[in-house]
């Protein structure tokens, strides 16, 4: 890097006039700007006004030494990598290790040599040179580092947003699709939703883990979903089922089975286990396959219990709701034949919260719960 001597500024600093006036005298012609100070104090003032390039510096002066003037200088992050020259008539060892403990660059010996003099300001300034363009890289590559992380940061964030929007459209059309199932049936989206709710109240209050609940809160409106291949005037009819259509309407549980078979995503895999089994009970009676006990799948024993809650309290072709209360006495009598008596203990534990989830649904007005 060659030094632009036209754009250096240097602070010579001195009582007497004519040291200033020499050298003056000696650098002006060579193009640098010097600038004069005949103290410490107003040294100090310019120094903030406008840094220099460079300062060559007297040691003894009436208000502030040379070498108080140093070390503030030195001691000041904005003004630590200027040069300092120490001009002195003092040759001494003492007086030298002083300045260096100041923070001296560089000494020069009055009276002053042009060629010396000329020789270490030219040094001094290609190293402030290289010190500036060091010091301007630095603070480039860290503006650099600062903009790309905040480019990073901005599209993790992008992402993030794009994972959960695709997540909710994922979510969203299960649901839907489970809703479609049983179309006809004009509560059967507020049932998914409190079957759901219900669900995963009970799996936290078993102590599942965050990854188990979520699975159970959207793997159970899967419950139902082989409904859509009953004939309606079977699912809505508003009487009891003849055996024949009884037989009919459990296989519902299969065909959901078939309908979510062979899915690669661990959310349908969990879908297929809830709709398969969650018409199956502890002890043994329950369809399609007669499973009995913990080779219920847990996913289908949690269903189960709040299917059959929300089932007695809500309305349906075939029958008017039934009260919390009865319906829990129902709970409460099938617990240990029907479900899973660590599951039934769990859903009477979190009882306050599965209420309050049934108030919720029905200040919202799309429930028809018999309080």
């Amino acid at each position: 890097m060659e030094t632009d001597m036209r754009s250096k500024k240097i602070l010579a600093v001195d009582d007497e006039e004519k040291n200033l006036t020499l050298l003056e005298a000696i650098l002006s012609p060579l193009g640098y700007e010097v600038e004069k100070a005949q103290s410490g104090k107003e040294a100090l003032a310019k120094i903030e006004e406008f840094p220099p390039d460079m300062i060559l510096l007297d040691v003894m002066m009436p208000d502030m030494t040379g070498y108080e003037v140093c070390k503030r200088l030195k001691g000041e992050e904005g003004t630590q990598i200027i040069p300092i020259v120490m001009i002195t008539a003092l040759v001494d060892k003492e007086s030298k290790v002083k300045g260096i403990e100041a923070g001296v660059d560089d000494f020069l010996t009055k009276p002053v040599d042009k060629i010396e003099l000329i020789a270490r300001v030219k040094n001094l300034l290609k190293i402030k040179e290289y010190n500036d363009y060091t010091r301007d890289w630095s603070r480039m590559l860290q503006d650099k580092v600062i903009e790309q992380t905040a480019r990073l940061r901005e599209s993790f964030e992008q992402l993030r947003k794009a994972h959960a929007k695709l997540e909710k459209a994922h979510l969203d059309t299960i649901f839907r699709l489970s809703v479609a199932a049983e179309y006809k049936d004009e509560d059967t989206a507020n049932h998914i939703h409190r079957v759901s709710a219900y669900a995963g109240i009970v799996a936290e209050n078993m102590g599942s883990s965050e990854d188990q609940v979520y699975l159970i809160v959207h793997a159970s409106p899967m419950h139902d979903v082989g409904k859509i291949g009953i004939p309606d005037h079977i699912l809505l009819k508003p009487g009891k089922l003849t055996p024949e259509e009884w037989g009919i309407m459990k296989n519902h549980a299969l065909i959901g089975e078939r309908i979510l078979a062979d899915a690669d995503d661990d959310l349908i895999k969990a879908g297929q286990v809830v709709a398969v089994s969650h018409h199956e009970k502890w002890d043994g009676s329950g369809y399609p396959k007669g499973l009995k006990g913990e080779d219920i799948p847990l996913l289908g024993r949690i269903t189960a219990i709040s299917d059959v809650f929300d089932a007695l309290v809500s309305r349906r072709p075939y029958k008017a709701p039934m009260s919390n209360e009865k319906a829990f006495g129902v709970i409460e009598r099938s617990t240990g034949s029907h479900f899973d008596p660590r599951v039934g203990k769990a859903f009477f534990q979190a009882i306050d919260r599965i209420l309050f989830a049934q108030k919720q649904d029905r200040d919202m007005g799309t429930a028809e719960i018999q309080p």
